[in-house]
C-alpha cells in the first residue's frame, strides 16, 4: 500500500472566493476542538493549585487529570449516531452546551466531588467536539485543500492549549482558593462564541445527500466548487457513495435503506463483519488514533510543569512561563504543518514526525535520568537537554502526528461509516489518553521519569514501523476515491484482481514478516 502513487491528474485549483468560503466553514467547525485543547493546557497548571487547596493525593490528581478523556468516550461514541441523525452543524452546538455547563460546574466547584461532576459534563462535550470538527471539515473541503482545512482542528487544539497555559499564568497570582477556579471557569467563554458562530454555518453536503436533500446539497457544493458542472459531478460521486442511483433525482429523494435498519448495517459493515478492505481501513485508522496517545503526547502536555520541575526549574511562575513557551512553539509549528500537508503529503510528515518524537523522547529520558542520579548537583547540560527535548517533542508532534490524525482518519472511511468509524477510533484514542494520564505519576514513581519516557520512546519505534508498513498516501485524492487504496471499487465492493491473496494480506502479517 505504501507504494501507491497519486493520480496523474492534479485536482483543479479553486476560485479564491470558494476557498474563502470553505476555509471560513472549516475555521468555525474547528473551533469546537478548542475546548479539548483548553482543558488539557489549563489542567497542567491548575492541578498544582487544586492539589494544594483541596489537599488531595497524587492518585486523586491523576484521576482528575485523565478522567475527562474517559468521560469523553460517552460523547465520542454518541457523536457518530447523533451527527448522522441531526446533522454535523447542530452537533457543534451540542458540544458547546455541554462544555459550557462543565466549565461552570468546575469554576464553582466547592470540593473534589463537584469538580469531578464538572469533568464528567465537560467530557461529554469534548467527546462531541473532537468527532464533529474534523468530520465536518473533511466533508466540506475540496480534495486540493482538504489537508490544509482539516488541520485547522489541530490548530485550534493547540490554540486552546496555549490559552490554557496563559490562563494558568494570568490567574496564578490570585488567592489559592480562587486561582484554579478562575482558570477552569473561564473556559466557558469559547463555547459561547462557538455556539453563536455555528448558527451561520452550512450543513455538510455529504450529510445532506445521505438524508436525500439533494437540492440543499447542490447549493452547498456550488459554493465550494469552481463551476455548477463540477458541483454536479461531485454530487453524482457522493450519491454513488451513499447508495443513491444516479438516475434518482429531485430536490428531495427517499434514500434507499437496507434491511435491518441503517444503523445496524453500518455497524455490520464496519465492525461485525467487515470486508478485508474495510478491515484494513479500520486497522489503519485505529493505528493512528492509538499510537498518537501511546507515544506520550498527553503526558508531556498535562504534566509539563512536573517534568520541568524534575529537570531543575523551580518556582510556580517559572514553571508556568516554561509551559507557556512550549504552548507558543506548539502553535507556531502547527501553522507550518498546515501548509505542508497538501504539498508534502500525509505519510512523509507522519514518518518524519514519529522519527523526531523518538529522538526527543530518548533525549528527555536521558536528561531526566542524569538529573535524577545527581540530586545534589545541578547539571546545566542535562537541564538544557530536558528543556530542549520537550520543545523538540511538541514541535515534531505538531508537524505530523498531531494534524495528520484528523486529516487521514476522516479521509479513508467510506461515507456511510465515516462518522461512526471516526467516533470508534476517537473513543479508542480517548481511552488510551485517559489511561496514560491516570498512570503517569504512578508509573514514574515505579520506574522513574526517565524510565517512563524511555518506555514511550520504545512505543514510538513500533508506531514508526506501523506507519511505514500500513499507511498509503492519500494526498490529492477525493474522498470517493479513497476506497481504491484499500482494495474497494467505486461502489464500495471488494476489488478483484489477479492477486486476491495480496489484497487480503493484513498489516499484522507484514509486521511479522510474512509474505503476502
Amino acid at each position: 500500500m505504501a507504494s501507491d502513487r497519486l493520480p496523474e491528474a492534479a485536482a483543479p485549483k479553486m476560485k479564491k472566493s470558494n476557498i474563502k468560503y470553505a476555509s471560513t466553514c472549516a475555521v468555525v467547525a474547528s473551533m469546537a476542538s478548542i475546548v479539548l485543547g483548553y482543558d488539557t493546557g489549563v489542567m497542567s497548571g491548575a492541578s498544582l493549585y487544586i492539589q494544594k487547596d483541596l489537599e488531595i493525593t497524587d492518585v486523586q490528581v491523576e484521576i482528575l487529570m485523565g478522567i475527562l478523556s474517559i468521560y469523553s468516550i460517552i460523547g465520542t461514541l454518541a457523536a457518530g449516531r447523533t451527527s448522522d441523525w441531526i446533522g454535523r452543524r447542530f452537533m457543534a452546538i451540542f458540544a458547546a452546551f455541554f462544555f459550557f455547563a462543565g466549565a461552570m460546574l468546575m469554576g464553582f466547584a466547592s470540593g473534589y466531588t463537584m469538580l469531578m461532576l464538572g469533568r464528567f459534563v465537560a467530557g461529554i462535550g469534548v467527546g462531541y467536539a473532537i468527532v464533529i470538527a474534523p468530520v465536518y471539515t473533511a466533508e466540506i473541503a475540496p480534495a486540493s485543500a482538504r489537508g490544509f482545512l482539516v488541520s485547522f482542528t489541530e490548530v485550534f487544539i493547540n490554540i486552546g492549549i496555549l490559552l490554557g497555559y496563559v490562563s494558568n499564568y494570568a490567574f496564578a497570582g490570585l488567592p489559592l482558593h480562587l486561582g484554579w477556579r478562575f482558570m477552569l471557569g473561564i473556559g466557558a467563554v469559547p463555547s459561547v462564541v462557538l455556539a453563536l458562530l455555528v448558527s451561520g454555518m452550512p450543513e455538510s453536503p455529504r450529510w445532506l445527500v445521505m438524508k436525500g436533500r439533494l437540492a440543499d446539497a447542490r447549493v452547498v457544493l456550488e459554493k465550494i466548487t469552481d463551476t455548477p458542472e463540477e458541483a454536479e459531478e461531485r454530487l453524482a460521486d457522493i450519491k454513488t457513495a451513499a447508495g443513491i442511483p444516479n438516475d434518482l433525482d429531485g430536490d428531495v429523494v427517499v434514500v434507499p435503506r437496507k434491511r435491518g435498519g441503517e444503523e445496524k448495517q453500518v455497524w455490520r459493515e464496519l465492525i461485525l463483519s467487515p470486508t478485508p478492505s474495510m478491515r484494513r481501513i479500520l486497522v489503519a485508522a485505529l493505528g493512528v488514533f492509538l499510537f498518537q496517545q501511546l507515544t506520550g503526547s498527553d503526558s508531556v502536555v498535562l504534566y509539563s510543569p512536573r517534568v520541568f520541575e524534575s529537570a531543575g526549574i523551580t518556582g510556580d511562575h517559572q514553571l508556568l512561563a516554561a509551559t507557556c513557551a512550549m504552548g507558543v512553539i506548539k502553535t507556531l509549528v502547527i501553522l507550518v504543518a498546515m501548509f505542508l500537508l497538501d504539498r508534502v503529503g500525509r505519510r512523509p510528515l507522519l514518518l518524519c514526525s514519529t522519527g523526531g518524537i523518538i529522538v526527543s523522547l530518548v533525549g528527555l529520558a536521558t536528561g531526566l535520568t542524569v538529573v535524577d542520579q545527581n540530586p545534589d548537583a545541578r547539571i546545566p547540560w542535562a537541564v538544557g537537554l530536558c528543556v530542549a527535548s520537550v520543545l523538540a517533542y511538541v514541535s515534531f508532534f505538531s508537524i505530523g502526528l498531531g494534524p495528520v490524525l484528523g486529516v487521514y482518519t476522516t479521509e479513508i472511511f467510506p461515507l456511510r461509516v465515516r462518522a461512526l468509524g471516526f467516533a470508534v477510533g476517537e473513543a479508542g484514542n480517548r481511552l488510551v489518553s485517559g489511561a496514560m494520564s491516570m498512570t503517569f505519576l504512578s508509573l514514574s514513581s515505579a520506574i522513574t521519569l526517565g524510565g517512563t519516557f524511555f518506555l514511550y520512546a520504545g512505543i514510538a519505534v513500533l508506531a514508526w514501523v506501523f506507519f511505514f508498513t500500513c499507511l498509503p498516501e492519500t494526498r490529492g485524492r477525493t474522498l470517493e476515491e479513497m476506497g481504491s487504496l484499500f482494495g474497494m471499487t467505486d461502489t464500495g465492493a471488494e476489488a478483484e484482481d489477479a492477486a486476491p491473496a495480496t489484497q487480503d494480506a493484513s498489516c499484522t502479517a507484514r509486521l511479522l514478516g510474512a509474505s503476502p
